[in-house]
């Protein structure tokens, strides 16, 4: 089978070889995706009852940038352009694409245990770090029960945790109470707990925290300035748009931007822009973050069962990346990311030519139906912007 060298460093056709997918076809796309259709979408995305949203599409041909709603709901002013935003479990692309240059050079096996990095660290109840490997954490295939808390039912119970600080081992030692979700490699379910290991292997193999090897392995090559990983640093930097979370139907949008971010270590922990986001997918895409092979084995995906009975269609899961189908046909990669108060969903092509970014800014925990309309509005967004030609 060949591999191409150039440009998009790994055939699709391999790719689709190795996960069992068909391969992306050249499709006949929708007409051009302009600034008035992409201000279009966003509206759409606001009128779902968020306060703001951003959205930065980028193409062979150039850039779009819009958006619509307020900074905050005190003022008028509108979202600012370059506005910083948490980017949840957008995070875990980033660092399994760490995890996976450490495989490149050799430095560990997607078929190492988490026993071999992390001894004694996965026991009890049920869970066996032996029986656990690299693969299946990046994957969330290894059955681990995930350690977050329920949502806070209301502002006062969030204002009480919002400043509590959390150690990874703290993370990984809530969800090891629990007993496994299913036996390792038999089943799909994501977890946060695989990342959070995935972050302490990071460390036991490079003698530095996942925060420093994503900023010198990617961050700072592909001059992102604006992404960063806070740690217990609870401001966002300037400038942002206020993040706003509404706890009880029908209860006020109480403002959550103040936030020790701990809680979300190696899953989640992470701050960026829609034009870093935009320039690390697509670099990621065209092979300039990941040699070929590890590059497929990113791309080697399983059903995502949760998420296609959520209302995702087609949904696979690989190792930090997330595939879903395209309404006119082919497929992108991608990876959402949700926090208190912000949400991201983006997008890019498999050739890494075309890429999307949407930010919103508020959150309504307790009512599920305008959960769901806004991520359908945001979904839309991206599905036009990759479908389109222009």
């Amino acid at each position: 089978m060949t591999v191409c060298t150039t440009g998009r460093r790994v055939a699709i056709v391999a790719t689709a070889l190795a996960t069992g997918m068909t391969a992306f076809p050249s499709t006949a796309r929708a007409q051009g995706y302009d600034q008035a259709q992409l201000q279009r979408d966003l509206n759409a995305v606001s009128a779902t009852g968020v306060v703001g949203t951003l959205g930065e599409v980028v193409t062979p041909s150039g850039r779009l940038r819009a958006r619509a709603g307020v900074r905050e709901l005190t003022s008028r002013d509108p979202v600012p352009a370059d506005a910083r935003f948490r980017i949840g479990s957008v995070t875990k692309t980033f660092v399994s694409t760490v995890v996976l240059r450490l495989v490149g050079e050799g430095r560990l096996s997607l078929d190492d245990t988490v026993e071999k990095w992390l001894p004694g660290v996965v026991r009890g109840s049920g869970n066996d770090g032996r029986k656990i490997t690299v693969r299946q954490l990046l994957q969330h295939t290894s059955g681990l029960h995930n350690y977050l808390p329920k949502p806070p039912g209301s502002a006062r119970a969030w204002r009480r945790e919002r400043l509590r600080s959390y150690r990874a081992e703290q993370l990984v030692a809530r969800a090891v109470r629990h007993r496994p979700d299913f036996a390792p490699g038999t089943n799909w379910r994501y977890s946060n707990t695989n990342y959070v290991l995935a972050g302490m292997i990071i460390r036991k193999v490079t003698g530095h925290t996942w925060q420093r090897e994503v900023h010198d392995r990617i961050l700072k090559p592909l001059g992102l300035r604006h992404t960063s990983a806070p740690g217990v640093d609870t401001h966002m930097p300037k400038p942002h748009a206020r993040a706003y979370m509404r706890f009880q139907r029908g209860g006020p949008l109480v403002d959550v931007t103040v936030k020790n971010q701990t809680l979300g270590d190696a899953a989640g922990g992470m701050i960026s822009t829609t034009g870093d986001l935009n320039a690390f997918f697509r670099a990621l895409m065209d092979g300039k973050l990941l040699a070929p092979a590890q590059l497929v084995e990113m791309e080697k995906t399983v059903p995502a069962k949760e998420l296609q009975a959520m209302g995702v269609p087609g949904a696979r899961y690989g190792l930090g990346l997330l595939y879903r189908p395209l309404s006119c046909g082919g497929g992108y990669w991608s990876h959402g990311g949700d926090g208190d108060g912000y949400r991201t969903r983006l997008g890019v092509t498999p050739d890494g030519r075309r890429g999307i970014v949407v930010s919103a800014t508020s959150r309504s925990l307790a009512d599920f139906k305008a959960e769901q309309r806004a991520d359908q509005a945001m979904a839309t967004l991206v599905d036009h912007a990759l479908c389109a030609t222009g």
